[in-house]
């Protein structure tokens, strides 16, 4: 009987692959292994088995497999039936959630290597001299990666030079799998065995008296035993006896001393927990945790709405204590990997060593440790703290997911698929493992928050600050008046300075806000009126004054500033808007003794980029910290006497449904880091425009006011949470065939669904990378069946991509877009 397994290979593909495998491969494979396998002419990839079974495919020849690459699996069945909810939901395929959820380094590549061929026959002389090079490579080397033969050679495209020492039967090539992931090995010193007696010790000690290096390390070592009874590392050693390696390494060759390897985590903590403990709770928090766990009780999603500051950190640890206390484990959710930096610290104060982080600035070592450490249910696993990537971890007995800040757009995935929302999948995996969850938020998203008012959700409230501090005083100021009465300087009113040199005189801080990077948005020719714009995408460069380039912020596409005009020539270039580059360069000339520091995607690309900045502000080292939206979430700045909103208007003329939600949200969310301890911080908001609804509301603290009037709007309009909303995108390189396919498309769903097509239409920027887009949006009631309507657009791509000149257009699916 011939047996088979259906696997997940990391592609787009809409379904399974069949492989045979032999019976005793058949005793060994479960669900959840990864095994190596061909695919296509010459392909190795890691798949992953889903199901095993006897059925031959009925299509193709079902080929062997190559390897199999774990003895047990590391994804359970839990997490299986998640990824097919995604693939479902999202409109994606399960490789492409595959491929999302494993760290890169489970997903084993396939290099070619280039080994020598043997029987050639080499005529030196008709060799040219790159060939040459790499052939003289392989005389003193068996073997060689592509990458070192780049090397070699200096030089990108070396497939001409492979190809004809190919032809020439110099070399031959090979595929060759390799595993990404090295564990960390720390080597350690033991006393070597045959050296264990007194009179074998006595006897060395006194044949080292003529070596007293090797002797000072000898002694060390007993020292370092005596004192701590844990294995000594080399480095304590080296530390100890202050010899060097070269000392150390003449001792173990001797057999003196012998080295062994322990394998360990890339990241440890270090600290102990031994004397913190949890906060208690005032009374307004404790009646929080009632609700919420009387909700839990329920089998309900719970939305925990408290004002900035309200201390919903402390009650989320002390969920996660009960949680852990039942032998659970339990996930954190945040949606800025620099929000982890302040919560780790904090998380760790009470839970020490049981917390994990996982997100995309840990190496793909790291993140391997997590999985591995969740996957045995390591006691330094109980705890995930990560953003939305850490859902897909291999929990399997799961108590709380705590989602904070759950109105955040973050949470959305953008590119590539899957698209999927952390908070909604999140609730699903909740369901999965019958788990508590918690959504945390000073300012809800409209959905959450009409769930709650529905019954779907259970709801708590903390509406005061905790220890009774006020909420911020805001202000609004005018700047059309403002620039009216001369009373600008740069982009500072008179007012915010006033304020700024008040706080930094009381010894307090200022955070500043302007949600652009960068120096200024455009650069223009005050002549001819041309801005220089990116040949890739339909956008203006924007100007980055520290490296003196253009920038694209779409595709990365960059130049240097150019010294005149590119279409008129005229010297006179000025800049227009402005960005955080911009307001810094400014405060240094307002504030030249003040220290200045700058928050944004330029400042934070490295791995500990977001915590240098963090951590500086909060020891005081700076004064005024200037930032774009990182600086909003939930960061807990106790010394804080100033937030200062630099223009709002940018946030308010958005095109889109959601621009007055998120404006609301994110003005009250970067007034809330004013004033959290005993005095009353303020917010300063610059708009031409102070009369806006929604500043008023910001200026009221109005939640309620403006849940009622975007509600009000979006029944008009029918955008959710009235209606759900799947956006199409269509992507092309020819601007002509990208138009018909889209007309095409909405012209046959609008054939099916009748009402509630809008589109095709161009988004703001039409053209991204050279691939020009075209958007229609499907509005589907709430007692419409959503699986059926997406079979009927599955139905319609099948047609459309029938059409032999629509094939290469790409349709992209984002489900609840937001």
């Amino acid at each position: 009987m011939q047996h088979f397994i259906n696997v997940i290979l990391p592609i787009p593909l809409e379904k399974l692959f069949t492989y045979s495998i032999s019976e005793s491969e058949f005793q060994v494979l479960e669900a959840g292994m990864r095994v190596a396998v061909p695919f296509g002419k010459s392909k190795i990839y890691t798949a992953l088995v889903y199901e095993t079974h006897i059925t031959p495919p009925e299509v193709y020849e079902a080929k062997e497999i190559h390897k199999i690459l774990d003895e047990h699996p590391i994804v359970n069945q839990l997490q299986l039936k998640h990824w097919r909810w995604i693939a479902d939901y999202y409109m994606c395929t399960i490789g492409e959630v595959f491929r999302s959820a494993m760290p890169s380094a489970f997903l084993l590549e396939s290099e070619t290597l280039i080994l020598r061929n043997q029987r050639g026959v080499v005529d030196e002389g008709a060799l040219k001299d790159d060939e040459f090079l790499v052939y003289e490579a392989l005389q003193h080397q068996s073997m060689l990666r592509v990458d070192e033969v780049r090397a070699i050679v200096d030089t990108k495209n070396i497939l001409p030079i492979l190809n004809r020492l190919l032809e020439k039967n110099i070399i031959i090539l090979k595929d060759e799998i390799y595993e990404q992931y090295k564990p960390k090995l720390v080597r350690y010193v033991k006393l070597g065995s045959a050296y264990k007696s007194e009179d074998r010790l006595e006897e060395l000690l006194n044949s080292l008296t003529r070596a007293p290096k090797q002797s000072q390390v000898v002694l060390s070592l007993f020292q370092l035993q005596a004192t701590d009874k844990k294995p000594i590392k080399v480095t304590d050693l080296e530390r100890a006896s202050g010899s060097s390696k070269a000392v150390i390494k003449t001792l173990i060759d001797k057999g003196i001393l012998e080295e062994y390897h322990i394998q360990t985590d890339r990241v440890n903590y270090g600290g102990t927990t031994d004397d913190f403990d949890l906060k208690t709770l005032n009374e307004h928090q404790q009646k929080a945790l009632q609700e919420i766990h009387e909700s839990f009780d329920n089998k309900k999603v719970t939305l925990l709405h408290g004002v900035t500051s309200s201390g919903k950190t402390e009650v989320y640890v002390k969920l996660i204590e009960d949680c852990i206390n039942a032998g659970k484990q339990a996930l954190y959710l945040l949606p800025e990997i620099a929000l982890t930096t302040q919560l780790i610290t904090r998380l760790q104060d009470y839970f020490g060593e049981k917390v994990s982080v996982y997100h995309s600035k840990y190496s793909i070592h790291e993140r391997v440790e997590v999985w591995n450490n969740v996957l045995v249910k390591k006691a330094k696993a109980q705890i995930v703290l990560g953003a939305r990537s850490a859902l897909f971890l291999p929990y399997s007995n799961l108590g709380l997911i705590i989602v904070d800040e759950e109105h955040e757009g973050s949470f959305k995935q953008f590119d590539p698929a899957p698209r999927y929302h952390a908070r909604d999948a999140a609730i699903v995996l909740a369901t999965l493992h019958q788990s508590n969850i918690i959504l945390g938020s000073a300012t809800p998203s409209i959905e959450s928050y009409y769930n709650a008012l529905t019954g779907k959700y259970g709801y708590t409230s903390i509406d005061r600050r905790f220890g009774d501090v006020l909420m911020p005083e805001i202000e609004l100021v005018d700047l059309k008046e403002q620039t009216r009465k001369r009373r600008m300087k740069g982009h500072f009113s008179e007012r915010l300075l006033a304020e700024i040199t008040q706080t930094l005189n009381d010894g307090e801080q200022v955070i500043l806000f302007q949600n652009r990077r960068g120096y200024a948005p455009i650069l223009e020719c005050t002549t001819c009126g041309h801005s220089p714009q990116c040949p890739n995408c339909d956008v203006s460069l924007t100007y980055h004054q520290f490296k003196k380039q253009l920038r694209c912020h779409y595709c990365g596409h960059h130049i240097a500033l150019p010294e005149s005009c590119e279409a008129c020539g005229s010297p006179t270039l000025d800049t227009k808007g402005f960005g955080t580059e911009q307001v810094e360069q400014e405060l240094k000339s307002l504030f030249p003794k003040s220290n200045i520091g700058r928050m944004d995607l330029d400042t934070t690309r490295g791995k500990y980029g977001y915590e240098k900045i963090i951590t500086a502000f909060e020891q005081q080292e700076l004064d005024i910290l200037v930032g774009t939206q990182m600086l909003t979430k939930g960061l807990d700045f106790r010394n804080v006497g100033l937030v200062g909103i630099m223009n709002a208007d940018s946030l308010l003329n958005f095109p889109d449904y959601r621009a007055h939600e998120r404006s609301f949200q994110l003005l009250t969310q970067v007034g809330g880091r004013a004033g959290r301890t005993q005095k009353r911080g303020k917010v300063i908001i610059q708009s031409y425009n102070p009369y806006h609804q929604i500043l008023k509301q910001v200026s009221t603290n109005d939640y309620e006011g403006m849940y009622k009037e975007q509600l009000y709007e979006r029944e008009q309009f029918l955008y959710p949470p009235i209606n759900r909303i799947i956006k199409i995108t269509f992507k092309h390189k020819n601007f002509n065939r990208l138009n018909d396919a889209a007309e095409w498309f909405a012209k046959s769903l609008m054939n099916v669904f009748k009402a509630g097509i809008l589109g095709p239409e161009y988004p703001p920027v039409a053209r991204i990378r050279n691939q020009y887009l075209k958007n229609v949006i499907i509005k589907i009631p709430l007692g419409q069946p959503l699986g059926k309507t997406k079979n009927s657009i599955k139905r319609i791509e099948n047609s459309f991509n029938a059409i032999s000149q629509f094939r290469s257009v790409r349709v992209i699916y984002n489900v609840d877009h937001i």
